[in-house]
């Protein structure tokens, strides 16, 4: 017996979450990257001391960038489907910004969805020579990964505006269903004690 699907709203919620973790990882990763291209690269021409382990590291910050947007890669598409609903039932001011980032998002998705296909039909086309380990499979996977390092950027950069987006549309006041009351008139109290009383 299958378990039952969880609402919809609960599907979003751990999306949403990991879309959290995958900003932070990257956020990391692109922290650690830096600081290690501080320290390998001459500090007057910004060139690499040693090209070999420059590019071997490079290729890990590639990889590891892959790997944790991995985890929010196959429902993107339906975490940008949701902000660009929630988005519509925002007010006109708050739109312009996020609007050109969901879409610069989507660019990026589609770029990764066609890395992804055009590496797959190279697996496919190579399979029998091709296989985890060998330079022909490592060297594709790297190229890949290095490919999509631009797009993987775009969505560490402008990710947060699926977050930001799905706070303000839930933090937005609903209308009143009916016109307010006018507050009553306060009932006769008794007189207020003079001074002397006090």
């Amino acid at each position: 017996m299958t378990p039952p699907t969880p609402p919809a709203n609960e599907i979003q919620q751990l999306r949403l979450r990991q879309l959290v973790a995958f900003l932070r990882e990257s956020a990391q990763i692109l922290a650690d990257w830096d600081a290690y291209s501080d320290q390998a690269c001459d500090p007057d021409t910004f060139q690499p001391l040693d090209d070999l382990a420059y590019g071997l590291r490079q290729r890990r910050r590639d990889a590891d960038t892959w790997r944790s947007f991995n985890r929010v890669r196959h429902f993107a598409d339906d975490l940008l489907d949701v902000a660009e609903e929630q988005l519509a039932q925002l007010p006109e001011k708050s739109r312009t910004q996020w609007h050109w980032q969901i879409t610069e998002l989507r660019t990026a998705l589609d770029e990764l969805r066609a890395l992804q296909a055009e590496w797959l039909d190279l697996r496919t086309t190579a399979a029998a020579h091709a296989r985890p380990g060998t330079e022909a499979y490592d060297e594709s996977l790297a190229e890949r990964n290095a490919e999509a390092w631009h797009y993987l950027g775009t969505w560490a950069l402008h990710g947060q505006a699926v977050l930001d987006i799905h706070t303000a549309a839930h933090h937005q006041p609903l209308p009143p269903p009916f016109a307010p009351m006018p507050p009553q008139a306060p009932h006769a109290t008794a007189a207020k004690p003079t001074r002397a009383g006090r």
